[in-house]
């Protein structure tokens, strides 16, 4: 049944959490996975939207990027296809890609490094974070959920306008796409391997990917959910890993930027239908009689 309230997760925290612990991250406005400051930063940093995951077919999707950084599991799983077992690793976070021109192609969320023991980098994987973006109003809720969290954890917002829900398709083309086209085709040609991690649902909206074996990949999509999970007599949503899909980047992003083709013969009727209006409804030239 689909949820009556849009928001999973706020500040770290199912809307239920009545605990001291989820009332302090709430009033201080704190993220729990792993942001640059301890603080949350979406949208606004004097007044964030502090929304990790929002509800949709009863299921959380993630919105926010820092949200993946939970325990930094992403890290661990995409050093286990960037780098052979044993190899000493660490991790950069929003590293400046340049292109030939030395113009930006803009930033990697997360370099893997692999060190000798003198420590000097002899490789490098790039691994990119992809939330979902939203459609409708997401703040409004929010904004109302902080007013009286204890009051509102049960709030009715399916009558409101603006209903927020993923946006898989803009999520894809927008931002997927071009991420994989520009920063993806840099680290491709450099011959290094590149990861991507996404929300379950999100890589079921996208095309059939031709998989490939962990061996002959030089890209891995890494699939987490939100599974809910108790804690402390106290429920909370944990990020864990699905599944992970290994593939070419080449038919990979030809697949994700190649659209499906809908059927020449309904687009010729619509030709046909408007260029009939249009002989249908030719101007009328009009005369205007002498005044005097």
């Amino acid at each position: 049944m689909e949820p009556t309230q849009p928001l999973a997760e706020v500040f770290g925290h199912i809307l239920t959490d009545a605990t001291a612990k989820a009332n302090r991250y709430r009033s201080s406005r704190l993220c729990p996975f792993n942001n640059k400051i301890p603080n949350c930063t979406k949208d606004k940093a004097k007044n964030p939207l502090g929304v990790c995951s929002v509800l949709h077919k009863g299921s959380p999707a993630i919105t926010c990027p820092i949200r993946f950084r939970e325990d930094w599991l992403i890290t661990d799983d995409a050093a286990s296809f960037f780098f052979d077992k044993g190899v000493a690793w660490s991790s950069l976070t929003e590293v400046r890609l340049n292109d030939s021109n030395g113009k930006s192609a803009g930033n990697i969320d997360i370099v893997l490094v692999a060190y000798d023991a003198e420590g000097k980098v002899f490789d490098f994987g790039a691994l990119e974070i992809q939330a979902v973006y939203i459609s409708g109003n997401v703040r409004d809720p929010f904004e109302h959920y902080m007013k009286n969290p204890k009051a509102n954890a049960q709030m009715d917002w399916s009558t409101q306008p603006n209903y927020p829900r993923p946006d898989y398709l803009s999520s894809s083309r927008k931002r997927l796409a071009p991420q994989l086209l520009f920063k993806g085709g840099i680290i491709h040609s450099w011959q290094k391997k590149s990861a991507v991690a996404l929300n379950k649902s999100f890589f079921e909206t996208l095309p059939r990917l031709t998989k490939v074996s962990k061996s002959d990949a030089d890209m891995a999509w890494l699939i987490y959910d939100l599974e809910m999970t108790e804690e402390g007599g106290q429920n909370r949503y944990k990020l864990t890993k699905i599944d992970e899909v290994f593939t070419e980047y080449k038919p990979a992003l030809l697949s994700i930027t190649t659209p499906a083709p809908g059927k020449i013969d309904e687009f010729m009727k619509l030709l046909q239908a408007k260029l009939d209006e249009q002989l249908e409804t030719a101007p009328t030239n009009k005369t205007i009689e002498n005044p005097f």
